[in-house]
């Protein structure tokens, strides 16, 4: 077989079953920290008193309301007064999705672009999240402006929205810079999300993050103050999509870069070895950036590559905050541990 004369077969896009969690997700569950009040009886620690089996404390005992099998004997032997054991509510959990489908989200140079990736961690969300009682919703970020899933349960609904995020169409034509009516940015697309999510809950951001990342470092992204309003109410895990050309260049000759939000194009000579080097600085700062951004916001930040297995990333993920929630709180200074 000579070599440079057999055709490179075209990928195909991928499919429904190739973007649904393989078996090294089956095991696990989403850590999620802090506490809900939705109303029906779930697996996760509740906000108020009621029926449940995680541990909220012990009060005084009330003769004639609380029933005496419920009494606290080690806390009654040390106060010599009768005390019985409170108990949290088991509620459900409600995880809203916010997927970011802008122009700038059709990018990738690996086995999937970063719509495609995305559509993948919704899959490996919505299968992390799945229980009793819970409810998955979405919010998509379009061209064409915020398209609203209703929250609900069960299996068939993950698959429709699936179906929904894979056969969505694309940016036709070139960009030319401008926003339609309709369309949105980011940091708007949170604030519908933080209108919609009611209850306390799990809020899961889809995004490249590059939609309002300013470029003097020091200047927060438009999108920090309202994800930083989510993360007072709910746990927010920010899910950052990259593609490996967006930190380094290869040494390709000219090549013509397009900014698919805004359509502006530029001719670019990749052989220069100091262009290269900029541009990876660039990117490394950018990143760092955004890192920055996400943690004062109060986000949890997981990074996933198109050129990278997703499905260990997410193993990975998991695993490191399940060790931080069972780690013991660390001692104060100057205090007690």
């Amino acid at each position: 077989m000579r070599r440079g004369r057999v055709p490179v077969p075209v990928a195909a896009d991928p499919t429904l079953t190739d973007l649904t969690p393989n078996q090294r997700l089956r095991r696990l569950e989403l850590t999620v920290t802090r506490r809900l009040d939705g109303l029906l009886h779930g697996e996760r620690r509740g906000l108020l008193p009621g029926p449940g089996s995680e541990p909220a404390g012990s009060r005084e005992y009330r003769p004639g309301e609380d029933e005496v099998r419920r009494m606290d004997w080690s806390v009654t032997a040390r106060t010599t007064v009768p005390h019985v054991r409170e108990v949290d509510a088991d509620r459900e959990l409600t995880t809203w999705l916010l997927v970011d489908a802008s122009p700038s989200m059709e990018y990738g140079t690996a086995e999937l672009d970063k719509r495609e990736l995305a559509v993948a961690a919704v899959a490996a969300i919505g299968f992390l999240t799945a229980g009793a009682g819970n409810r998955l919703g979405a919010q998509v970020l379009t061209p064409y402006g915020l398209h609203r899933v209703p929250a609900r349960g069960g299996r068939s609904h993950l698959v429709g929205l699936l179906r929904g995020l894979l056969a969505a169409p694309r940016q036709a034509g070139e960009p030319d810079g401008h926003r339609t009516a309709d369309e949105v940015d980011l940091s708007a697309a949170l604030a519908a999300v933080h209108r919609t999510a009611n209850r306390r809950g799990l809020v899961v951001v889809i995004s490249d993050f590059l939609d309002g990342l300013p470029d003097d470092p020091r200047s927060p992204a438009t999108w920090e103050r309202p994800l930083r309003r989510l993360s007072v109410r709910h746990q927010v895990l920010a899910v950052e999509v990259v593609d490996p050309r967006e930190l380094e260049l290869p040494d390709v000759g000219l090549i013509t870069l397009a900014d698919p939000e805004t359509g502006r194009r530029r001719e670019v000579w990749t052989g220069d070895p100091g262009l290269r080097e900029r541009y990876a600085a660039a990117a490394a700062a950018q990143r760092d950036q955004l890192r920055q951004a996400l943690r004062r916001a109060g986000a949890t930040h997981l990074a996933l590559r198109t050129d990278r297995d997703w499905a260990a990333d997410i193993v990975r993920h998991v695993h490191t905050q399940r060790r931080l929630a069972l780690a013991p709180a660390a001692p104060r200074r100057g205090g007690a541990a």
